[in-house]
């Protein structure tokens, strides 16, 4: 066995050396075995490690997660803003103050499962488990880096995201109420018949429409980020061609006159329209002006309009792989996932069509033997 074992004295009794290279063949010590079996067992772990080649060099875990956690994040800015600024943000408000000062080797499952739990107990799932994907984010690059044998932060219980309970579905008549007495009712409609999402629409260029086909070639996306609207790819970063109803033909040609193949299609042409305001803005005031016409109207978000679109596109028979590619979804499992209880309304639908078919087949035949 490579290494040695050798005793020394201390103030407490006895205790053990453990003397072995390291791969790179320099040479190293820990001290502190209470036992030469503790000892021996030690140096053959190291021994088996090394030949194995899984050997962590214990001088590479001295550092904490507040050291590794700059270079984690300028590995996110690979990312959309949208995506890397929201890590940022939860590393200093959640992480830093917990962890930033702990040395990564010291830390256990166990007390990232009491933070998670705690934090649970204040915040939202979706902030607990982005805070969380931090840390194990952080940790999983020592692991690569070989600071570390595993990842703590690996296989806690996360809180589950619950969905939105009441999503909002209108109807096409609610979609007229809405849109017809708003200041952008193009935009309204362009929002409830297509399902594009808002910095998808807002991003929106003369060229990205084909009036001859009815379609909208959906390649970008607006978002804001703190006070800043950054330009990107879609979410999925795929293009698709999105079908319009013919009802919205007049308004986009409105909304394109007098501009130039580039300039955008909704707003002046030239800078991208912000989210309205959710307190006094030309939605939620649309909203209001269609509640005082009629009280059961409900309460909604420019983004509720995205899920109107399923709802009117899956009643008027559309299969859920038409839905997938007009909402832009990674995969038809996510779009049953999101709006399966459309589906199976629409599969309530399917079975009297089948109940129908059936008599007439039924009916059919009994004629048929009485010719006979």
């Amino acid at each position: 066995m490579a290494g040695s074992v050798t005793p020394y004295s201390t103030s407490q009794g006895k205790r053990y050396r453990v003397r072995y290279r390291k791969p790179v063949h320099t040479q190293t010590d820990k001290r502190g075995f209470k036992t030469k079996r503790e000892a021996e067992l030690f140096l053959a772990s190291v021994t088996v490690s090394k030949a194995a080649g899984d050997y962590i060099d214990p001088a590479l875990a001295r550092v904490s997660v507040g050291d590794l956690a700059p270079l984690w994040l300028r590995s996110k800015l690979v990312l959309k803003p949208s995506s890397s600024k929201p890590l940022e943000v939860a590393w200093g408000v959640h992480v830093a103050e917990r962890w930033g000062h702990r040395e990564i080797s010291t830390i256990v499952p166990s007390e990232v499962q009491v933070w998670v739990s705690e934090l649970a107990g204040r915040r939202s799932p979706s902030v607990v488990i982005r805070a969380h994907g931090v840390l194990a984010g952080i940790l999983d690059m020592a692991v690569t880096d070989r600071r570390l044998p595993r990842n703590p932060a690996r296989g806690v219980k996360l809180p589950r995201k619950t969905g939105k309970l009441n999503r909002v579905y209108l109807s096409h008549d609610q979609v007229h109420t809405l849109a017809g007495p708003s200041a952008h009712p193009t935009l309204a409609l362009c929002l409830a018949y297509t399902g594009i999402r808002w910095g998808e629409a807002t991003a929106l260029r003369v060229r990205h429409i084909n009036f001859l086909r009815r379609r909208l070639n959906v390649e970008e996306n607006a978002v804001k980020v703190g006070a800043v609207i950054h330009l990107g790819t879609t979410n999925g970063h795929e293009r698709r061609s999105v079908p319009y109803p013919e009802l919205l033909s007049a308004g986009l040609a409105e909304q394109c006159a007098d501009k130039g193949p580039t300039q955008l299609v909704f707003g002046g042409g030239t800078f991208h329209m912000k989210s309205p305001d959710s307190v006094d803005g030309w939605f939620v005031n649309a909203v209001r002006r269609a509640q005082q016409a009629n009280p059961d109207f409900p309460s909604l978000t420019p983004h509720d309009l995205r899920h109107t679109a399923a709802s009117l596109a899956i009643s008027s028979g559309a299969n859920v792989k038409a839905v997938q590619r007009m909402l832009g979804h990674a995969s038809a499992a996510m779009t049953l996932d999101t709006y399966g209880d459309l589906f199976d309304d629409d599969l309530e639908m399917v079975a009297a069509k089948m109940q129908d078919a059936a008599r007439e087949a039924s009916v059919g035949k009994a004629w048929a033997s009485n010719l006979a």
